[in-house]
C-alpha cells in the first residue's frame, strides 16, 4: 500500500451524491476497510447520507454533512455553512479520497480540507495535487468498477465487484406492519419512478410488462417514493390487472426487503437497480441516461440492461423479461 496502516489513523471519504451512487463505491469501501480496518473513516456527504453510514456501519464510523460548493448541482451552496465546514475538517484526516468525479470542480476544493495526503481521481488538463495518489480518471466500465481501480491504484487489492445492502430485523418489521398480501418470490416490483423525468421509461410501458408479470401468476407491486406517487397511479391506471401499490409507505430498509424477496425488478436505471443487484434479484433495467454500461448491474445475466436510448424497442425489453421469467 501507498501507505503504511500506522500512519492513516482518519480517513474521510468525499462523495456527496445519491443511493444509487453510494451503493457504487461500496466494493472499494470493503477493501478500503480490510486494508485499514481500525482506521476511523468517515463520510462527507448530502444530508439523507447519515442513515446510509448507519446501514453500512462496517465500512463506516462517522457522517458529516457537506454543505456544497459553486459547481456541484446536488444542493444549494452556502457560503457560511462551507467556511463553517472547512474550519471543522480542517486538519483533522490522515488520507482524504475524492470519489465524487473526475474531479474537475472538486480537486481544488479538496486542498482547502488541510488533509495530510489526499487522493482520488482527475483529469489530465484539470488540477491535481499528486499524480502518485490520484488516478486519471477511468472514463469506462461499471462504476463500481472505477472505484476499485482507484483502491488498486494506492495498492489496496481488490475485494470483489459485488454490491452489498444489509437489512435489519427492523427492516423487516417495518415491511410487515404494512401488512401487504404479498408471498415471497411470487410477486415482482415494477418501480416507474427516478430522480429526473427525463430517465424515466414511459408509464404505459411500465403497466404493459405489470400485467405480463400478472399473466404469469406474479403479483405486481408497483413501489415508489413519495414524490413519486403520481407517476405509480398513473401506471396503474393503464393496467388491467390488479396491482399494489406500496409507493410512498416504505421506508428504504423497508423497500430493500421488498426487492429482496421479490420475483423479480422492472424498473429505470436508479438506486434501486443496485439494491436488486445487491440483493441478486433478478432484474430487467432501462438505460435513460446513455450510459448503460456505467450504471447497470455488473451480472448481465441476472440483470438485463436494455439502452432505450440506443434501441426504443418495446419488444425488445419485454423479451428480457420473458427469458429472466423462464429462468
Amino acid at each position: 500500500m501507498k501507505f503504511h496502516e500506522t500512519d492513516i489513523k482518519k480517513i474521510a471519504i468525499f462523495r456527496a451524491l445519491q443511493l444509487g451512487d453510494m451503493l457504487c463505491i461500496i466494493p472499494a469501501m470493503r477493501a478500503l476497510r480490510y486494508a485499514y480496518p481500525t482506521a476511523h473513516i468517515t463520510l462527507f456527504g448530502l444530508p439523507w447520507a447519515k442513515s446510509f453510514t448507519d446501514r453500512f456501519s462496517s465500512y463506516f464510523d462517522d457522517f458529516v454533512h457537506f454543505p456544497g460548493f459553486p459547481g456541484l448541482p446536488e444542493q444549494p451552496f452556502n457560503a457560511a455553512e462551507t467556511v463553517k465546514f472547512l474550519t471543522g475538517v480542517q486538519g483533522r484526516y490522515d488520507l482524504l479520497l475524492q470519489m465524487q468525479g473526475n474531479g474537475t470542480v472538486i480537486n481544488p476544493m479538496m486542498e482547502l480540507f488541510g488533509a495530510a495526503h489526499t487522493g482520488g481521481f482527475y483529469t489530465p488538463d484539470d488540477f491535481v495535487a499528486n499524480t502518485e495518489t490520484f488516478l486519471p480518471y477511468p472514463d469506462y466500465g461499471p462504476e463500481p468498477q472505477r472505484h476499485v481501480l482507484l483502491m488498486e491504484h494506492l495498492g489496496i487489492p481488490e475485494k470483489g465487484l459485488a454490491l452489498e445492502f444489509p437489512v435489519t430485523a427492523q427492516d423487516e418489521d417495518d415491511l410487515a406492519a404494512l401488512q401487504l398480501p404479498l408471498q415471497k418470490g411470487k410477486y415482482v416490483c415494477i418501480h416507474p419512478g427516478s430522480r429526473g423525468a427525463w430517465r424515466q421509461w414511459p408509464t404505459e410501458n411500465f403497466a404493459a410488462l405489470a400485467d405480463y408479470c400478472a399473466e404469469q401468476g406474479y403479483q405486481p407491486v408497483i413501489t415508489g417514493t413519495g414524490p413519486e406517487v403520481p407517476i405509480v397511479e398513473e401506471v396503474i391506471s393503464k393496467m388491467k390487472s390488479e396491482a399494489i401499490n406500496s409507493a410512498g409507505k416504505t421506508n428504504l430498509g423497508a423497500m430493500g426487503v421488498l426487492i429482496k424477496n421479490s420475483r423479480l425488478l422492472v424498473s429505470n436505471c436508479t438506486g434501486v437497480s443496485h439494491m436488486a443487484s445487491a440483493f441478486q434479484t433478478p432484474s430487467v433495467v432501462i438505460s435513460m441516461d446513455g450510459e448503460p454500461e456505467r450504471w447497470g448491474p455488473v451480472n448481465a445475466q441476472l440483470h438485463r440492461t436494455i439502452n432505450w436510448l440506443q434501441t426504443p424497442d418495446f419488444n425488445l425489453v419485454k423479451k428480457e423479461l420473458v427469458e429472466l421469467m423462464r429462468k
